[in-house]
């Protein structure tokens, strides 16, 4: 699969899912016992859980699908006058 439509897989995947990931956490936010340091706390670390699976999700989409013959990645070397 080219990177081109794992980006757009990822992207369809990743909208909705992180529109559902920040409602969720500020319906949960509003659970947080009225308390500013708690509440301070639960939003950074909500604030920041989120980039963990993206981050997997960024490298899935733009890794490339390995050749199938190993010799294709390489090139021989050049010599001074080789034009």
């Amino acid at each position: 699969m080219s990177p081109r439509i794992k980006k757009l897989i990822g992207l369809a995947i990743l909208l909705p899912a992180l529109f559902i990931y920040f409602i969720a956490a500020a319906a949960l936010g509003e659970r947080v016992p009225d308390h500013q340091l708690l509440k301070a706390l639960y939003f950074i670390a909500a604030g920041v859980a989120w980039a963990l699976p993206v981050i997997y999700l960024l490298r899935w989409a733009e890794r490339e699908k390995p050749p199938a013959n190993p010799s294709e990645t390489h090139t021989p070397p050049r010599t001074p006058g080789q034009d």
